[in-house]
């Protein structure tokens, strides 16, 4: 078999777009010999690879994601990784619901599993939930940066940017005491050793956490734990603080990512929100199955089975709840879906950009931008936002014209940091202390806890650590801007890692190098300014860090950070390349199956081919690979400049003509070079016959738009159909496949 570049199919937008692209991806790299594989890391996808045994074997489906981890080891992985949905559990819960109407004999998510079998079948979907496929592929540090066409282009055509009110009452708002920050413990380990942790409660009885967890020498083990009298009398305050000062109340959590942790919180915050209906009617409540975790779009729902007459009044409960309180931040307006809707709607390191871009206001329940109380629980990283608030009253809106770049390298290999989202995350359910121990029987650390808390352990190890390091001064001897690790003296991890940063620089000639550790808020500080000043900085953060920077400083700069180039150096030298963040595509999809036109923008997929196809010349001494990336970033550029992205409106150019202008001048650029002649004599055939069909292609697909689309389903669409609806240019599509090798 030819070498392989795997892309992957995942979800929503980017899995719609993935219909179009993906042939002309297949008809440009044929004739360089490149294989290019499609694996299934969807939701659905996912889903259906763990229960094979209720499926019919036509139904049943490989294991991608499994496949893709074995491949990431390996020195010739080359992986284009797209967004997938990061699942909460009402998105579970859907996708679940989806695929047995299709006929998949699933068995259904257990909510309170009561038999051995219920917990293990919710064990299995649990491993599902949450962020789920990134710890699994990233087995490397991450090097995220915009392009120099899209920095160029931005400075060019310019987004708008809302103007800032110095007396804004913008402001983030977070926990005193109580929280993970206030409470961390770390420690790094001598040798290779086994760690357990134990749940002693107040009347001596005990409970093993977690057994075993196997660490390496060398590694950093941290524990924390959320207060929940704590929590819940900060979200109190807060509600009547919004209110007191006529600003919006706007939650804003990570529970994608943080899925057994930040669903918590949120629940929390459901019922500080909505107590007075609680009180009166939470046994009601309870009793239908309503949980806060899931928030009100659930409660509501399930308010159904209820006769008119009490469902009436516990609406009107809820109602009065909404008079009394202070208005709540939409995510949809129009719709009356507030931030307590849903708590996947609400991804704090998209909603508090987008935020921050719109002047500091979000949307009101009357469709009006308003000044809001960012609600931000856990201090870890709140003051980035607050900070970069701040800077924008004392200086105003940025101006994409003269903006610098705040690139990022992310510490995320092997699993660094996933905060609050696996099987080292607990409800505590009773009083007690957590006890850490070693495979020796020594206290490593130990935690007071109470019923209700949040107790979480988080892992780094050591060799990511040091390629981490490793890959900043690379990056900075590369670009020649000043590398900012973030990392805060008073926080303990950051503390752990801060000794080994400080070690591992010695390793590397940082001769002539500007490379400071700076606490977040002085990071951000001196980023912003610099940013401002048209100087570029390069950021170098932990895992969550990196998630929320490089969507803050890509939204300020380019308006979007799904137009940023996102390379991943695999540690055993292969390569994974992602395509831009996906906190949009449920949006698009919507439009889409509204009124037919996807304003999903690929840029993301185009950049990361391009990077791919470079590695992959590299890796097999591919020549034709390397003409092709050159060409397509020449046809990129040209994309840009001819403004040839996505409209937002219908009747206008979307994600399908997007992709036929970028076949269009990809064909070109490669008809147009000399390195080699025969793809140039290839694909100037095929750049003649697209010039001469593209009044017809465009008529083909705009045509297309303006009436609802059937794709056959959201999480598991039908095959044929999407294709129908993502290639309804059939000139197009025959001259792609007349030209296939």
């Amino acid at each position: 078999m030819n070498p392989t570049i795997v892309y992957t199919k995942t979800d929503e937008a980017p899995a719609l777009a993935t219909a179009s692209l993906l042939p002309i991806i297949r008809a440009f790299t044929a004739p360089a010999d490149i294989h290019v594989e499609l694996k299934d890391i969807s939701l659905a996808g996912r889903i259906l690879s763990q229960f094979p045994e209720y499926l019919d074997e036509s139904q049943r489906v490989d294991d991608d994601l499994a496949i893709l981890g074995n491949l990431v080891q390996e020195k010739d992985a080359n992986i284009i990784k797209l967004p997938n949905i990061s699942a909460s559990v009402p998105q579970l819960k859907a996708a679940i619901a989806e695929l047995r109407l299709k006929g998949y004999a699933l068995p259904e998510y257990p909510e309170t599993p009561g038999s051995d079998e219920e917990k293990r079948i919710r064990e299995r979907y649990d491993a599902i939930k949450g962020s789920a496929v990134n710890p699994v592929l990233r087995e490397g540090n991450a090097d995220r940066r915009a392009p120099a066409s899209v920095k160029n282009y931005a400075k060019k055509h310019p987004h708008s940017m809302g103007a800032w009110d110095p007396a804004s009452k913008t402001h983030v708002a977070s926990m005193q005491q109580g929280d993970f920050y206030g409470s961390e413990q770390s420690v790094t380990v001598e040798a290779e050793t086994a760690v357990r942790a134990t749940l002693t409660a107040e009347d001596g009885s005990s409970t093993v956490l977690l057994h075993d967890l196997n660490l390496q020498k060398g590694e950093i083990l941290d524990s924390a734990v959320m207060s929940a009298s704590d929590v819940r009398a900060f979200f109190a305050r807060q509600i009547e603080e919004a209110k007191d000062q006529d600003v919006l109340f706007s939650l804003h959590l990570k529970a994608t990512m943080m899925k057994v942790s930040d669903p918590i919180i949120f629940g929390h915050a459901v019922l500080a929100f909505f107590e007075p209906v609680f009180e009166q009617y939470g046994k009601e409540l309870n009793e239908l199955g309503a949980d806060p975790r899931l928030g009100m779009a659930d409660l509501l729902r399930r308010l159904d089975n209820l006769d008119t007459d009490r469902k009436r009044e516990i609406l009107m409960k809820i109602d009065e709840c909404y008079q009394m309180r202070p208005q709540l931040a939409m995510v949809n307006s129009d719709k009356g879906i507030t931030n307590l809707h849903v708590s996947s709607d609400i991804i704090i390191d998209a909603s508090m950009p987008a935020a921050i871009r719109s002047s500091g206001k979000m949307w009101g329940p009357d469709g009006n931008l308003k000044d809001m109380k960012a609600v931000i629980p856990d201090r870890s990283y709140a003051g980035i936002y607050q900070e970069t608030i701040e800077f924008c009253k004392a200086h105003g809106a940025f101006d994409p014209r003269t903006m610098g770049d705040v690139s990022n390298v992310g510490l995320m290999a092997q699993k660094a940091e996933e905060y609050g989202s696996h099987d080292k995350t607990f409800e505590i359910p009773v009083d007690g202390e957590v006890i850490i121990e070693d495979s020796t029987g020594k206290t490593l650390m130990s935690q007071k806890v109470a019923a209700g808390d949040i107790f979480r352990m988080c892992q780094a190890k050591d060799q990511p650590i040091r390629d981490w390091v490793g890959l900043a001064v690379r990056r900075a001897a590369a670009t020649g801007a000043p590398a900012i690790f973030w990392l805060d003296s008073e926080r303990a991890h950051d503390m752990q890692v801060a000794l080994k940063v400080h070690e591992y620089l010695k390793d590397h000639d940082t001769e002539g190098l500007d490379i400071r550790i700076l606490s977040p808020k002085e990071a951000t500080r001196l980023s912003l300014q610099r940013m401002k000043d048209g100087l570029d900085t390069i950021s170098v953060t932990g895992n969550v860090l990196r998630d929320f920077l490089t969507d803050l400083f890509p939204i300020l700069e380019l308006g979007t950070s799904a137009k940023m180039l996102s390379i991943v150096p695999l540690m055993n030298g292969g390569g994974l390349f992602e395509t831009g963040a996906g906190g949009s595509a449920p949006k698009h999809v919507q439009q889409f199956l509204e009124e037919g036109h996807l304003r999903w923008d690929s840029l993301g997929e185009f950049l990361a081919l391009a990077v791919s196809l470079e590695h992959f010349s590299q890796v097999h001494g591919n020549t034709k690979a390397l003409t092709l990336a050159k060409a397509l970033d020449a046809a990129t550029e040209q994309l840009l400049e001819m403004q040839k992205s996505p409209s937002r409106k219908v009747h206008e150019i979307d994600n399908r003509g997007s992709h036929f202008y970028l076949a269009l001048y990809w064909a070109q650029a490669l008809a147009g070079q000399d390195e080699d002649i025969s793809l140039k004599e290839h694909f100037t055939a095929i750049a003649e016959e697209l010039a001469s069909q593209r009044e017809r292609i465009d008529a083909e697909l705009l045509g297309a738009q303006g009436s609802p689309a059937d794709i056959g389903g959201y999480y598991h669409p039908d095959g044929k159909k999407l294709e129908e609806a993502m290639r309804p240019s059939q000139t197009f599509n025959r001259i792609l496949q007349s030209y296939i090798v």
